[in-house]
């Protein structure tokens, strides 16, 4: 890849080049002399240049190897190869720059660390943020973001910045905002057809695609919440109305595709970041629904658009949720194969990732309904769809607030584990094994386990971890949240887990940055930059301070006995209003340092 350093006089040269030239070693050095008590200083800097990759992903619409008319396109490029032309430029650019760049890091993480906030809330926070510079995140030459779930040593691991999978992640909408936004473009404008349908995989180079699998309901769901979200975030109504037609074809889609019949439930098979299809309703992609409704009401109102069909639909989807799926403790799964538009089970596997049906699960079929289902477990993600609406600045309570308490204190409950000792897990039990702590994705509380579950139901996925947490802190319930923030920091101490690389599917998987979402979810702190309006909710008490990002900078925001502030140490905010537990306050009391 033309791999070349200089440090001094020295040169490393790769080891292709090395090869060629007979040369078995290398060395880098740097004369250096010191007179006796003296210290220097020596920087290594280590540059690389790989312009063009013959990496593409991805089908292309007429079935074939089809190439971009343009061959810069026909491959992806990384972002710096469109700003620099060569390693001389970009090494030099490196070194020209170096003070200010390490500067300008150190008063990020200086910033960063200034906080009050419990230290394993900090770390889980922190650690993460390493996916942003690892493997699992490119940026490709117009400067879109696209992404891999997670990265193994020699090659990324699911492509196509997957939807359902990035609804976890909630670092780059704050700290790069723009960035974020490129993937809502390429979701509502390259991915999506024109009937609404968006596959949930983007090819690389980002083009067109091919719809031949099924949609992902909470990624395609997701993706309307997290327009809510980057349209709060940026204050940028003119973005949002652009793509305005897109939002709603898609939301469209999602009715007539999955709730044809306008229950206000979904009723219809609907895939989902578990990588199989729900039959019937259930409470996670029925909160995904709720919350998509909800942000295209608000989002619709704000733009003059008539939202009065969905109004309705909301309402339908709150009383089937509230009546329907929820047991007493926990919301479920209604099993539902009668009366679909569908075709059967067996046949509808056919376009299933795992599409065999052996004569035991058919049996299975004919006593429990389909495989990979949950039924009446506890699900971790059970109310999933709610807490992304709360992260994306949905704060208006969507369904019965009492019953979304009750289900996170049952999966605290029944789905936390101090000790798996006795925890069999025939899947991937390295997550998460032997005396570790860590929450269930699934549980049957009350005896009646499905014989074949949603093939993941007995694992550990700390990104599911770390939203429970969040959306417990939300709720009030942070010692709950802490005790199972405090098992997931303890597996990765460092002795048995790398403590910057929380695995999935591959290394530094995404769905671990809905740890960043715990910063919201202990502080309620959030700013609205299209009404200018700082929130806060603090479950840390009446003095407390943490870092905060937002689309024109960064600092510390807090309260001084009650007090709120704000201490901008990059940019400035623009604050018109400030509402302090559901209280709007005089904003002239509103400490700016």
């Amino acid at each position: 890849h033309g791999l070349e350093g200089r440090a001094g006089g020295g040169v490393f040269r790769s080891p292709a080049d090395q090869r060629r030239s007979g040369v078995t070693g290398g060395s880098i050095f740097v004369p250096v002399n010191l007179a006796a008590g003296a210290s220097r200083t020596v920087v290594l800097q280590l540059s690389w240049y790989s312009g063009q990759s013959n990496i593409r992903l991805g089908e292309d619409p007429d079935g074939g190897a089809q190439q971009d008319p343009s061959p810069a396109m026909q491959f992806y490029r990384p972002w710096y190869s469109s700003r620099f032309p060569g390693i001389e430029e970009l090494a030099g650019y490196w070194r020209d720059h170096y003070d200010t760049l390490k500067a300008n890091t150190r008063r990020f993480s200086d910033c960063f660390y200034d906080t009050t906030l419990p230290p394993e809330v900090v770390e889980a926070v922190a650690a993460n943020l390493t996916i942003l510079k690892s493997p699992t995140i490119l940026r490709q030459a117009d400067g879109k973001l696209w992404c891999w779930e997670g990265c193994c040593d020699g090659h990324g691991s699911c492509h196509g910045s997957c939807t359902h999978v990035w609804n976890y992640a909630q670092a780059i909408p704050h700290l790069f905002p723009a960035l974020e936004r490129t993937l809502r473009e390429t979701e509502f404008e390259v991915n999506q057809n024109a009937e609404g349908r968006q596959v949930f995989r983007a090819s690389l180079p980002i083009r067109p695609p091919v719809y031949r699998f099924h949609a992902a309901t909470d990624g395609q769901l997701g993706g309307i919440m997290k327009a809510h979200r980057e349209w709060r975030i940026s204050g940028d109504t003119e973005w949002l109305r652009t793509f305005w037609p897109k939002v709603k074809a898609s939301l469209d889609y999602c009715v007539a595709t999955w709730d044809p019949d306008h229950k206000g439930a979904l009723m219809e098979p609907h895939h989902n970041t578990y990588d199989i299809e729900f039959w019937g309703p259930d409470g996670m992609c029925t909160s995904f629904y709720l919350g998509a409704l909800k942000a295209f009401i608000l989002m619709g109102e704000h733009l003059g658009e008539p939202t009065d069909h969905y109004q309705s639909l909301l309402q339908k989807g709150i009383s089937a949720m509230q009546e329907s799926l929820f047991n007493g403790e926990y919301f479920i799964q209604k099993i539902t194969t009668e009366g679909l538009n569908s075709v059967n089970p067996i046949e509808a596997a056919k376009m299933s990732i795992r599409s065999d049906y052996s004569e035991e699960a058919k049996a299975i079929l004919a006593a429990e309904g389909p495989k990979y289902q949950y039924g009446n477990g506890c699900l971790s993600d059970g109310v999933l769809g709610l807490w992304i609406a709360k992260v994306s600045g949905i704060d208006n309570e969507i369904i019965d607030n009492k019953l979304v308490v009750s289900h996170l204190a049952s999966v605290h409950k029944y789905n936390f584990r101090p000790d798996l000792s006795d925890h069999a897990n025939p899947q991937r039990p390295t997550f998460a094994m032997r005396n570790d702590g860590g929450l269930l994705l699934c549980s049957w509380p009350h005896g009646d386990a499905l014989s074949l579950p949603f093939v993941y139901s007995n694992e550990v996925w700390t990104g599911i971890e770390y939203q429970v947490a969040s959306h417990l802190m939300f709720q009030g319930m942070t010692d709950e949240a802490l005790e199972i923030v405090r098992a997931c920091r303890t597996r990765y101490d460092g002795s048995t887990r790398n403590p910057y690389d929380e695995y999935e599917c591959g290394h530094w998987y995404a769905r671990a940055m809905s740890s960043y979402g715990m910063i919201q979810g202990i502080t309620g702190i959030r700013y609205d930059a299209v009404t200018k309006t700082l929130y806060y909710d603090s479950m840390m008490g009446d003095d407390f301070k943490t870092f905060f990002s937002c689309q024109t900078g960064y600092g510390l925001v807090g309260m001084e006995n009650g007090n709120p502030f704000v201490k901008m140490t990059v940019g400035s905010i623009d604050i018109k209003k400030c509402v302090v537990s559901g209280s709007e306050i005089d904003v002239a009391k509103l400490k700016i340092l």
